[in-house]
């Protein structure tokens, strides 16, 4: 509901969060993506800090990232 009345307000980008208390999942992503127009960027933010966090989000659809670190540690293979 937030992204369908972000949308129709005209707003540039949505975002999931603040980081501070909620994490970004790639799932919630994806239905932000499909939910705004494709010309409304997503940020995800909060619990991003791996290089593997970062392309799950980006693959779901964000556009912009908010991570909980300077510098993401790459993921274990």
């Amino acid at each position: 509901m937030a992204c369908r009345l972000a949308n129709k307000a005209g707003a540039e980008f949505v975002k999931t969060s603040t980081g501070f208390t909620a994490i970004a999942t790639a799932p919630d992503v994806a239905v932000m993506r499909r939910t705004v127009a494709p010309e409304t960027g997503v940020k995800a933010a909060g619990g991003i800090r791996t290089s593997a966090d970062a392309q799950h989000s980006i693959v779901a659809g964000a556009n912009g990232l908010g991570a909980s670190a300077a510098i993401l540690q790459a993921a274990q293979v």
